[in-house]
């Protein structure tokens, strides 16, 4: 901005860079999609295309920010997971929520007609907002992951056992409801299990864990997160930099629909959560 006499409005602008040696995690929500799944005709309880889109719109968003290790996915909602190391944008937390809805936005509309061919897409467009948080450790940062990936398995089994009643048993959406009402998980079970033949294990994983979204490193490092050639790259350069980047870049996008809250991920992809290079740096 020109060093007017209006500069000083600058001074009114929030300074909002989120604390160092953090984990960053932004979250995507859609905007308005209840409205959203009945105008376009979203199949009960979960509509493949839909969660088929958002995933396309998640890796190009990992091909995008070279800075994100990983994300996961569920419903209307995604994660993305930016390195404790980071310095994009300075660490601000509006650019960077802002940056990852805008970029996740335009490409779930530009790819919309490829998941539903036989309807275009009409104003108002879906949207999602954003918002960030900072995650002191990888503990934490592995515990929100946790409450996110139960979140996905407590609403989907709700979902399909309400479903299945409406859709089904032929329950209006309001009965389903109140018979519903003070029931655990085992009731749902043996209300699908003993009513409609449903055995929920058998449904599919991408609906009962929802998507994990990470750069595959496994070409070059062995299962243990280490280089399987020579030793770990040096930093320290602009130009070792700039070749970090670019191996980012050409990495493998990788979509898992896998249980994260145990250890098996984690361990057969350690680096996923490790340094900045990729490769696993420990506790």
């Amino acid at each position: 901005m020109a060093n007017t006499e209006f500069g000083y409005v600058r001074n009114f602008e929030q300074w909002d860079p989120l604390p160092p040696s953090n984990w960053i995690v932004v979250r995507i929500d859609g905007r308005g999609f209840t409205k959203l799944c009945k105008k376009y005709d979203f199949q009960k309880p979960n509509d493949r295309r839909a969660l088929d889109l958002m995933n396309a719109a998640a890796a190009e968003v990992l091909s995008q920010f070279v800075d994100v290790v990983l994300a996961y996915g569920q419903s209307d909602e995604y994660s993305f997971i930016f390195h404790e190391s980071t310095a994009l944008f300075d660490r601000r937390a509006s650019k960077l929520a802002t940056s990852v809805a805008t970029a996740f936005t335009a490409e779930y509309c530009m790819r919309w007609t490829e998941a539903f061919p036989d309807s275009p897409l009409e104003r108002p467009f879906p949207t999602f907002d954003g918002r960030c948080v900072a995650y002191p450790k990888r503990k934490v940062l592995r515990d929100y992951l946790s409450w996110r990936q139960a979140d996905c398995h407590i609403n989907n089994l709700y979902n399909t056992t309400f479903w299945s009643m409406v859709l089904k048993g032929g329950l209006s959406t309001t009965e389903a409801e109140q018979a519903l009402k003070g029931t655990v998980s085992s009731d749902k079970n043996e209300i699908l299990f003993s009513r409609y033949g449903i055995n929920y294990n058998n449904e599919p994983l991408i609906y009962r864990k929802g998507t994990v979204v990470y750069r595959s490193y496994d070409a070059e490092l062995g299962t243990n997160g280490e280089e399987s050639r020579g030793k770990p790259a040096d930093l320290t350069s602009k130009t070792q930099l700039k070749k970090e980047k670019k191996r980012k870049r050409k990495a493998k996008i990788a979509l898992e629909h896998v249980d994260i809250i145990g250890e098996t991920f984690w361990e057969t992809h350690p680096y996923v959560l490790g340094s900045s290079t990729g490769k696993d740096s420990g506790e």
